[in-house]
């Protein structure tokens, strides 16, 4: 099995990762300023969800594909892109809509926050390869069976992404609390949330493997 201090390390590796300003905790953090505490949760259990996909990916060697095939890593990547600039077009639309959190925090506007973290966290080809690239670098491959060792490295990771992406996302809804009461600067922070999903839509866009 993992030995502790490999595993010690790794957790402070995975925390400072998660604190480190990235896609995910920025789209986090922009659901807490502008929606509410449970849809930043609701959206990192939506993220942290798609981390079993990629775990499970590089426990069994699927993302070596992603890594030697160019076209996959591109298919995935401009999907993921047009997706996160779709998220962006919906909220630059309802950029004016008065905030109503009785019904962003209704179960199906829930479901979809939910939905939509876990689908842009699949569709970014560059946490399968981050994966593929860091857990090994924790494994103890004289312990044996090194694809469990993986997994529960990514159970370990994705327990992390929760607690501080929630966190994240709930100082930035106490932050923008008292803001968020005025109509004008809903509207500006829903404007803000589009750039800032418009811009990590490109940037995915224009990454290489």
């Amino acid at each position: 099995m993992i030995e502790l201090t490999e595993l010690y390390m790794f957790i402070i590796a995975s925390f400072l990762l998660c604190l480190a300003p990235g896609p995910d905790n920025i789209y986090v953090l922009t659901q807490g300023m502008t929606k509410s505490k449970k849809a930043a949760i609701v959206t990192t259990l939506g993220l942290a969800t798609g981390l079993i996909i990629h775990t499970s990916a590089a426990a069994f060697g699927i993302s070596v594909i992603f890594q030697t095939s160019e076209l996959a890593f591109d298919i995935v990547k401009f999907v993921g892109a047009a997706y996160l600039l779709y998220i962006a077009y919906q909220a630059f639309k309802h950029r004016n809509e008065k905030l109503d959190l009785s019904a962003q925090n209704s179960t199906k506007e829930l479901k979809k926050l939910y939905f939509k973290g876990f689908i842009m966290n699949i569709l970014n080809p560059k946490v399968s390869i981050f994966f593929l690239a860091f857990l090994p670098q924790f494994v103890n491959t004289q312990a044996g069976n090194v694809p469990m060792q993986m997994i529960i490295l990514g159970a370990v990771f994705m327990a992390l992404t929760i607690i501080v992406f929630s966190s994240i996302g709930i100082a930035g809804n106490l932050l923008s609390k008292r803001l968020l009461e005025k109509p004008n600067i809903v509207k500006y922070m829903n404007i803000l949330t589009s750039f800032v999903l418009v811009g990590l839509g490109i940037k995915l866009a224009l990454s290489q493997r």
